[in-house]
């Protein structure tokens, strides 16, 4: 269906792409696999019309092509969904769909309701049960990744690119997600699919095209390969998952939350966590798996002083009483919070990795009421080193560095605050095995140092992997505790599942 033959892509004399080949192959699921900045993101953003200057060419359907911008591919029948979610946040679903496609009536007006109608059938497809005149900052991260998956199936495309689209869906959602895309191979589609999560792509992949440091390794089908040999193409080396050797004993409760509740903003007698009570010891990691809506991220806002006005309950840090009224009483209180979404909430993305960095802790950084640069560039010097954030220097700008050292620069602002609790969300989510497995370690390396640390996810191996000990959440209530040798998927999931369904 598609050829790309030799495309060679540069940012600022930085080569992303290095002759890069690859086949996209008609009713088959075309895995396309490598680190963060191995050039996955890059070279799908090429083929759908996002970047119209690089070198070599596309041929499609037997002819060559050169698209200007995405309305071009659109037109020709490619569509991509985006990994960074590319909705306007104060439009409607239906806006955000029907953007730059509106259905107009005879005499020129936009035909609302037709529209209306289209998106309703959309989201009726995807499970995804929300008025489409729900505005798109209400919804959560995993909402939003829905309404941008309706985006693209709304064009009868014959390419259909997916970008990590499951990095914020529920697990009910993939498996939506999964028989349409079962449906677009027997309509012979040919899909282009992204993915960090190896178990997806052991699933739905026929085809895999592996990519490392920009450049076209090998390509292939998926029968045969185990994860280990996909690893291995990925990285180049073999890689150990790093887990915790000892389990915590004797430790002292560090963070004590007493009956937190949370009023929903909108109705009024709606509770978002009903009366949520657990401790996190110093050293522990406590992990907290619940499917979407659960409440695990309003939980996390919460402690961190987010809905002071919708909050009740209390707070103990090392058996003494705190008043969290704001973020910067939380943080003057020793927490820290690490958000689901990095480039919206944990980044300044036009901003440098230095200055990323350094934004925490401002009051530490000055002589006589101005910054000072030499404290500055040390600070960032050693959150780089420290946490081997790769980056051509420390000006180098957030929004051009991989998800992987994005998510490290967002840990080293925290981290410079000296927190005593770190809550971690989703805190792998779009990055790759290899990025992930750094996480982990920092992760335990800072739970070793004494830091009691929070980890929500929506990933049950990461869930496994990390924790000592497991909470799970459903409807804003905590349904199960397990330690790490109780816990199993099995368990995790019956207790993560609400009684109603």
């Amino acid at each position: 269906m598609l050829v790309a033959e030799n495309i060679t892509k540069k940012f600022s004399g930085v080569t992303a792409l290095d002759n890069v080949c690859l086949e996209l192959h008609a009713g088959k699921v075309n895995a396309i696999i490598g680190e963060n900045g191995a050039g996955k993101s890059t070279l799908m953003k090429i083929l759908s019309g996002v970047y119209a200057d690089y070198d070599g060419r596309i041929i499609y359907k037997s002819n060559p092509v050169r698209f200007q911008n995405t309305r071009q591919a659109q037109a020709a029948g490619i569509t991509i969904i985006h990994q960074e979610l590319n909705l306007i946040p104060y439009l409607s679903i239906t806006e955000n769909i029907f953007l730059g496609r509106e259905i107009t009536t005879p005499w020129g007006t936009l035909d609302k309701k037709q529209m209306r109608r289209h998106a309703e059938t959309l989201l009726g497809k995807l499970k995804l049960r929300v008025d489409p005149d729900t505005q798109i900052s209400s919804l959560k991260v995993g909402q939003q990744q829905v309404v941008e998956i309706a985006k693209a199936l709304l064009i009868d495309a014959a390419v259909i690119i997916m970008d990590e689209p499951t990095s914020a869906i529920s697990e009910s959602e993939v498996e939506v997600l999964f028989g349409l895309i079962a449906q677009l191979k027997r309509e012979n589609k040919a899909i282009a699919y992204i993915s960090h999560k190896l178990d997806e792509l052991f699933k739905i992949a026929d085809r895999y095209i592996v990519l490392r440091d920009g450049k076209t390794i090998e390509s292939g089908d998926m029968k045969g390969m185990t994860h280990d040999s996909i690893i291995q193409k990925m990285v180049g080396r073999e890689i150990k998952i790093a887990r915790r050797s000892h389990s915590i004993k004797n430790a002292k409760a560090l963070l004590s939350v007493s009956n937190i509740s949370l009023k929903h903003p909108d109705r009024k007698d709606d509770l978002l966590l009903k009366n949520v009570s657990f401790n996190l010891n110093k050293g522990e990691i406590l992990g907290i798996f619940g499917l979407m809506g659960a409440g695990r991220t309003e939980l996390l806002e919460s402690i961190f002083g987010l809905h002071t006005r919708r909050t009740t309950g209390n707070f103990l840090v090392e058996g003494k009483q705190i008043i969290i009224k704001s973020p910067a009483d939380a943080i003057h209180s020793g927490l820290a919070l690490v958000p689901e979404d990095r480039k919206k909430d944990g980044l300044v993305l036009d901003l440098n990795v230095r200055t990323n960095i350094c934004l925490t802790t401002l009051d530490n950084l000055q002589t006589m009421g101005l910054l000072n640069n030499n404290k500055e560039v040390s600070l960032a010097k050693k959150y780089t080193g420290d946490l081997k954030i790769k980056t051509s220097s420390d000006k180098q700008l957030a929004k051009n560095l991989s998800g992987g050292n994005q998510q490290k620069v967002v840990l080293a602002k925290w981290l410079a605050t000296k927190p005593r609790i770190l809550m971690l969300d989703e805190p792998t989510r779009g990055i790759d095995i290899n990025a992930k497995n750094e996480i982990y370690k920092l992760i335990l390396q800072q739970a070793d140092e004494g830091l009691g640390i929070i980890v929500v996810s929506s990933e049950l191996p990461e869930i496994l992997t990390v924790s000592d000990r497991i909470l799970v959440m459903t409807e804003g209530n905590i349904t199960a505790e397990f330690t790490a040798n109780e816990a199993t998927e099995d368990n995790i999931l019956k207790a993560a599942i609400p009684k109603t369904i």
